[in-house]
């Protein structure tokens, strides 16, 4: 295997496992139900560029962000879970009467800040950056964000197999698993901390 393809998978990996393409099917069909295929589409692009945006940005300064604040990485995963569980519980409690802007407004929050670009994903970035390099990061950082992209336009399929009701029922369900995503970013950052 040549150096700079195991160097790329080195990179690839960590990012593949903290941003978990496959796991934000659910989510993102959750957030989705009822919006048209074309919104769907650009909410999936909304995202993907949001979390690029803040990746980079947090690649470039988010040490000196962080030494200049006093804040650690232990500080940031219990505020991304502080907010990833109050628009968590803002879901759980909501009507299925929302505003229709409301329903279709999700590809830069939550979906893809704090969801894609969440803690895990930028701290693995500031890893990655000391051990495989600036480029080799962005270039991983970039195929991962590619496969997020194909994964929630895909996701249409697995809404047409379900049914209205069942994603109804989804929907509340994921609701309640990101509150309990949103609680362990908590629980690990006060162990850490």
């Amino acid at each position: 295997m040549p150096p700079w393809f195991e160097n790329f998978l080195t990179a690839f990996i960590p990012l593949f496992v903290a941003l978990d393409p496959i796991g934000l099917v659910p989510i993102y069909l959750g957030m989705a139900q009822g919006v048209p295929l074309e919104r769907r589409n650009v909410v999936a692009n909304e995202a993907a560029i949001t979390a690029l945006l803040i990746a980079v940005g947090f690649l470039f300064l988010g040490n000196f962000i962080f030494k200049s604040l006093g804040i650690t990485q232990s500080d940031f995963g219990i505020a991304g879970g502080l907010i990833l569980f109050g628009l968590a519980a803002q879901d759980i409690l909501a009507s299925d009467r929302r505003d229709a802007d409301a329903r279709t407004d999700f590809g830069v929050v939550p979906l893809g800040m704090p969801i894609i670009a969440g803690p895990a994903m930028l701290t693995t970035l500031l890893t990655l950056d000391a051990s495989s390099g600036r480029t080799m990061t962005l270039i991983a950082l970039l195929a991962n964000l590619l496969l997020v992209v194909i994964a929630l336009r895909a996701a249409g399929l697995f809404q047409r197999l379900l049914g209205l009701r069942a994603m109804r029922a989804f929907s509340k369900l994921v609701a309640l698993l990101l509150a309990a995503i949103a609680v362990n970013l908590v629980r690990r950052g006060l162990q850490h901390a």
